[in-house]
């Protein structure tokens, strides 16, 4: 019975090592991934900063709906709008914000390493369409009585 014993835990040993080794290529597979190049790709969606807004305001859950696919990864937006603003991150990376003057909330571009020098030329108070993915959507916090803009990474200037 000691035979049979050992060789149960044996081949228990030598699954548990396999599945092992399996999940661990598994990860190594899936976080070796290339990164989404969003700069190249096309826009799925093309609006205006208000109508990106107006629609999380008015329900988050159907706007998720439409901006994300079934894994909750973002279509590619490209939103056009006003130049409210522009500043630089923590990371160095500039942020745009593109809001009507009347407009609550606005939708805030976070460019990136390489895309820093389109957004470098870029004016206040021009109209402009910058294309990335969202983040998160405009919401209303009513604790602060404020109004949050939408976030859009990843962003690059649309070409035309």
């Amino acid at each position: 019975m000691t035979t049979n014993k050992c060789s149960l835990f044996r081949k228990g040993l030598i699954a548990a090592v396999i599945i092992a080794v399996a999940g661990g290529a598994y990860a190594l597979y899936l976080f070796n991934m290339p990164h989404r190049d969003v700069v190249s790709a096309h826009a799925d969606i093309t609006l205006t900063a208000d109508a990106l807004v107006n629609e999380f305001l008015a329900d988050a859950g159907t706007a998720n709906a439409k901006y994300l696919d079934a894994e909750g990864e973002s279509k590619v937006l490209a939103v056009s709008g006003i130049v409210a603003g522009m500043e630089t991150d923590l990371n160095g990376n500039t942020v745009v914000l593109l809001k009507e003057t009347s407009a609550e909330a606005g939708v805030r571009c976070s460019f990136t390493a390489g895309t820093n020098a389109q957004a470098a030329a870029l004016k206040k108070d021009e109209t402009t369409t910058i294309k990335g993915v969202i983040r998160a959507g405009a919401a209303y916090d009513e604790d602060l009585e404020l109004y949050e803009h939408a976030i859009l990474e990843k962003c690059s200037i649309a070409k035309p």
